[in-house]
This record gives C-alpha cells, sequence and structure tokens, in this order.
C-alpha cells in the first residue's frame, strides 16, 4: 500500500470545506472528512484507479459531496502526494496555481 502526503494547501481545502459543512448542519463535516479517508484509502490501496485529468494529476469525486481529490503517484517512493481538494463547481483554472 502507498502512503499518502497531504500538501499544506490540500490541509487547508479540507480544514475550509469541513467548517463550512458545519455551519449547514452539525456533524457534516465530520461525515465529509469521513468520507474523503475513505477514498484516501482506496487511492492508497490501487494509485492508478483514477484516470489522469492534467498532465500527471489524477482525480478522483467524493460520492456524497461535491469534491475532487487531485494528487500524483510517486511510484519510488510508494507515496501519492494529495494537493488539492476542490469543490467540483470551482473553476478548473484555480488548479492552475497550485501546479
Amino acid at each position: 500500500m502507498y502512503r499518502a502526503v497531504l500538501l499544506p494547501l490540500a490541509k487547508q481545502d479540507i480544514s475550509e470545506a469541513a467548517s463550512w459543512y458545519n455551519t449547514k448542519q452539525k456533524g457534516l463535516g465530520k461525515r465529509f472528512i469521513e468520507e474523503l479517508r475513505i477514498k484516501v484509502l482506496l487511492i492508497r490501496k490501487n494509485p492508478k484507479i483514477s484516470s489522469i485529468r492534467y498532465d500527471d494529476v489524477r482525480t478522483m469525486i467524493l460520492d456524497a459531496f461535491p469534491f475532487m481529490i487531485h494528487y500524483s503517484i510517486d511510484d519510488q517512493n510508494k507515496t501519492i502526494i494529495i494537493a488539492a481538494i476542490f469543490n467540483t463547481s470551482i473553476d478548473p483554472e484555480r488548479w492552475k496555481s497550485r501546479r
């Protein structure tokens, strides 16, 4: 199994999304994080489960929340690097500022 590394901006994305969901309904932010953990575990077990979307960046959509995990694979070190957790309604041009 690969290990996962979350870049600081990805951690910020998660924190902001969970906080926003908690303002909408108590415990919803926790559900968001739980689903995110499940998807990250799936990626760690099978990093190539998702197709490449930008250059070498793959994306995986969450099931119950409109968010997409943006990650790349470092096969040599058996690591996935999570660069962003974006809402699917965000302008795709925003991704360019993360690369």
